[in-house]
């Protein structure tokens, strides 16, 4: 729109300029040929013939002030002059713009000239003599005061249009969202009640089949392999169930997870989760090091921190072969404590990196659908940490390794090294919660 004004004012102001000096032209032409009759005059009589107001055929529409009238030779001599106006140029045959400097008012400003040829009747040949030339001035201050208020006529008035037009998008950008806004409302809405209500019958089939596999002598040798493919499509389906209500609660009810918040100490939900993943890491042959772990405290939710955590420490694990390392490192400043989790595995692709925090997103499908992954692990922990006032950055290179780095606000009240025993209980809960089976 903005675009769309602009052009519309240029045109605007083109057209009324060039009407403007058409009618200025005009009014010299008429003016130049009214005064083509005296030249044959002042060429007998010079420049006392203008003095002669009862004789002059263009006194009626001569203005002393603003017009200025010039009579020339064939060869251009001047003969004469009446008017305010002085041009020490010579005549041509065409209308310009000539800028002028009056030394008694030491200003510019431009004069608008026009010039016309004055014929005599036909020689022997039929041939027009050329008598002389004629030429009427006029200052063009008039149109340039015209054209500033048009400027600023165009500028005020684009400037409120386009202000309006702005107040209006907003208002139908708004008005025509609100259907797609209660739509993904209604959306979030039902993946939370689906998932919430899906666990119900998942735990029931969980539950029957595992009282089914602890008494192995009254299944038939036929239907165990069955009876475990159940119980490890349940805990898929258990696992991702829950994923899909956690993101749903997360996106939903931020203010009332922050309120439930409490002092978390970082460091013990941290070795705690390298400790209950180390066993796993060894067995397939990657080792796992901490580096720069010391008492902190940060303000959050310790389960979900050690979700988010545990969710990195997992991937950088399955992503790593075996004879690799995954080291767990802690560095912090005044505001912000980065714990950053580097794997020395096969790395991510710079045309990946953009897509890895997306849903169901899996950077080697093969990989992950062998390991059971379901593409929300990352998913969740960019949630987490952004429920945090956090972020994740990553660096990546095929073949060398990834970093992921958790950027979160150091606690505002006081760096403690003592926290209470409910929020130690508390984070060391949540390392047990994020189990094998709930990612």
């Amino acid at each position: 729109m903005a675009a769309i004004l602009a052009v519309f004012s240029v045109q605007v102001y083109v057209f009324v300029s060039r009407r403007l000096y058409a009618q200025i032209d005009a009014e010299l032409q008429t003016l130049a040929q009214s005064a083509a009759l005296s030249l044959s005059d002042i060429k007998q009589e010079g420049k006392p013939y203008l003095d002669k107001v009862d004789k002059v055929p263009w006194r009626d529409i001569f203005n002393r002030d603003r017009h200025s009238l010039e009579w020339f030779t064939a060869d251009g001599r001047l003969l004469a002059r009446k008017g305010a106006i002085t041009l020490h140029l010579p005549p041509k045959l065409r209308e310009q713009n000539i800028v002028v400097r009056v030394i008694r008012e030491e200003k510019s400003f431009q004069v608008r000239a026009f010039t016309i040829s004055v014929h005599s009747d036909a020689d022997a040949l039929k041939r027009p003599l050329l008598e002389g030339y004629i030429r009427a001035s006029q200052s063009i201050a008039p149109v340039e005061k015209a054209q500033l208020r048009l400027l600023w006529g165009l500028g005020v008035g684009g400037t409120i249009a386009l202000g309006l037009v702005g107040i209006g998008g907003l208002w139908l950008t708004e008005y025509s969202l609100k259907p797609v806004e209660q739509s993904f409302l209604r959306l979030k809405q039902f993946t939370a009640d689906a998932s919430h209500e899906l666990r119900t019958p998942l735990t029931v089939i969980k539950t029957s089949v595992e009282v089914m596999m602890n008494h192995p002598e009254r299944v038939h040798p036929k239907d165990a392999k069955k009876l475990a493919a159940i119980s490890s499509a349940t805990a898929q389906m258990n696992r991702l169930v829950e994923d899909l209500l956690f993101l749903a609660r997360t996106d939903t009810s931020v203010p009332t997870a922050r309120r439930e918040w409490t002092r978390v100490a970082l460091d013990e939900v941290l070795k705690d989760l390298v400790d209950f993943l180390d066993p796993s890491a060894q067995t397939q042959g990657v080792t796992l090091v901490t580096q720069g772990i010391v008492p902190m405290t940060l303000v959050g939710d310790a389960m979900q921190l050690a979700r988010l955590f545990s969710n990195l420490l997992r991937n950088a694990v399955a992503y790593t072969p075996s004879g690799g390392t995954v080291t767990l490192s802690v560095a912090r400043t005044n505001q912000v404590t980065i714990i950053s989790v580097e794997d020395t595995g096969i790395g991510i692709s710079k045309e990946q990196i953009p897509y890895i925090f997306n849903r169901f997103y899996r950077v080697d499908k093969h990989r992950a659908r062998r390991q059971g992954g379901l593409g929300l692990g990352l998913a969740i922990a960019q949630s987490i940490a952004q429920l945090h006032k956090g972020k994740i950055t990553i660096q990546s290179q095929v073949g060398v390794g990834s970093c992921f780095r958790v950027h979160l606000p150091t606690v505002q009240m006081g760096v403690v090294t003592e926290v209470s025993n409910n929020s130690i209980q508390l984070a060391s809960r949540s390392t047990q919660l994020v189990s094998p089976e709930v990612k």
